[in-house]
């Protein structure tokens, strides 16, 4: 039998046992954050792996606890038991160094009743002995067959579990898995983080887009700790939407776990073709706003500006919030604005053509020719000034780079133009290219 359908594996298990150690493991990444506390996984992350011919979807989850009340610890359990519904192979993990716990024997009872096919993996076994840790763990009910001794931070035993799960499913043909694996790796999609600061909207918005809870919602500053990519499709368009940790002030910025989101929320946004800055429309764009919005700048991303929570402002409001953002933003003239209610929906929809065209304002594809033909015309229409008593002359240009866009003009003296020569320039290829909602940069060269 041969199918193109890669296997989903979930990895689930109390927290502290390894499962993003594992994640970064079999994905050859390091996507998921890891650290010494526990539950700092929260959201549903989804990464792709292969072992020989096998190719398979693997997806993180956040630390199960038990815990029944509504919190965020209730909503990670939400979001586990929708990812072990969709997958097609649990690996429940355990951590050796602590011990069988009666948490561990509660989800191993839990996860019977769900009928899946699951492997329990010892984790954190590096220097113990197997025998000791299968007699440790019998309780569970568990028989050889279907348990696994590894070390995801020494990667040990992770080939061989990944062999012994994979050959529960049907074999895959060599080259039509490597064919469909590498195939949807290379489909061009577009890459938009979502970032803004804690408590925006951005998780909502997320999950607005996707059409399902795949991030936690919840009314506390920082719910968000990791990056998480989601795919999706869209009027037969790829796209990957980033959901980030929300980025607060330095100062503010105490805790590591807290820094190091940060840091994956600065490395989304060099890592995409789009940027969705998310405001909140009742408090306006503040000053770290404008520190991110300055970080996207230096980036060369296209940016969109999304007000979100829009819907609860009165007329008089939105007027005061646009002028305000018409004054905040000048620094910004190529940004697009959007206003939107993400809990409600309301503008969403409209959010797609406006990506497509930031992107493809972004990456088009520019020739010398093209080029040089708009610079004569931009001199021919305004002459460059005397620069420090020296005729400038633009000879010709080229394409330099995109993403953003980068324009090499060549002439004589032509690092010598004055600021308000160079905005022109910006400004006439900006509007003769219809560039929209990406920056520009135009470079000088003498001859």
């Amino acid at each position: 039998m041969i199918t193109t359908a890669l296997p989903s594996i979930v990895l689930v298990g109390r927290p502290n046992v390894g499962k993003s150690s594992l994640f970064n493991c079999l994905t050859k990444t390091r996507q998921a954050l890891v650290a010494i506390t526990p539950g700092l996984t929260r959201d549903r992350l989804y990464g792709k792996g292969m072992v020989g011919s096998h190719a398979y979807i693997i997806v993180d989850t956040g630390g199960l606890t038990g815990d029944k009340e509504r919190d965020i610890a209730f909503l990670m359990e939400q979001q586990t038991q929708r990812a072990i519904t969709e997958a097609d192979h649990v690996l429940f993990l355990v951590n050796a160094r602590e011990g069988l716990s009666a948490l561990d024997q509660q989800l191993a009872q839990r996860l019977r009743r769900l009928n899946k096919k699951i492997t329990l993996v010892i984790n954190k076994s590096e220097g113990l002995d197997p025998a000791f840790l299968q007699s440790e763990f019998s309780p569970l009910g568990f028989d050889v067959g279907t348990l696994a001794i590894i070390s995801a931070a020494h990667g040990l035993g992770i080939r061989e579990l990944m062999e012994k799960v994979l050959s529960h499913f049907p074999s895959i043909e060599t080259s039509t898995s490597e064919k469909s694996f590498l195939e949807e790796d290379i489909t061009p999609r577009i890459r938009v983080s979502i970032i803004g600061k804690p408590n925006v909207g951005k998780s909502t918005l997320l999950n607005r887009i996707l059409g399902e809870d795949r991030a936690i919602v919840f009314d506390q500053p920082g719910t968000t700790r990791d990056s998480t990519a989601n795919d999706i499709e869209y009027r037969g368009k790829l796209f990957t939407f980033i959901d980030t940790a929300g980025i607060r002030r330095k100062s503010k910025t105490t805790e590591g776990i807290e820094k190091f989101s940060v840091i994956k929320s600065l490395q989304a946004i060099e890592s995409s073709n789009v940027v969705l800055l998310v405001v909140d429309a009742q408090k306006g764009i503040s000053e770290q706003d404008l520190h991110l919005l300055g970080f996207i700048l230096e980036t060369g991303r296209a940016l969109i500006i999304v007000v979100n929570k829009w819907d609860n402002l009165s007329n008089e409001q939105r007027m005061q919030v646009k002028k305000d953002l018409d004054r905040r933003l000048q620094f910004v003239p190529f940004a697009k604005l959007i206003f939107i209610s993400a809990l409600h929906g309301t503008g969403v929809g409209n959010l797609f053509g406006l990506i497509q065209q930031a992107y493809r304002s972004a990456t088009q594809n520019l020739t010398t020719s093209r080029l040089t033909r708009l610079l004569e015309q931009a001199v021919s229409t305004h002459q460059p000034p005397l620069s420090r008593g020296r005729n400038v002359k633009l000879r010709y240009a080229h394409p330099g780079g995109y993403n953003p866009p980068v324009i090499l003009i060549h002439g004589q003296h032509a690092s010598f133009l004055p600021e308000s020569y160079r905005r022109y320039l910006e400004n006439f290829f900006r509007k003769s290219l219809k560039i929209i909602g990406s920056p520009i940069r135009i470079e000088f060269r003498d001859k």
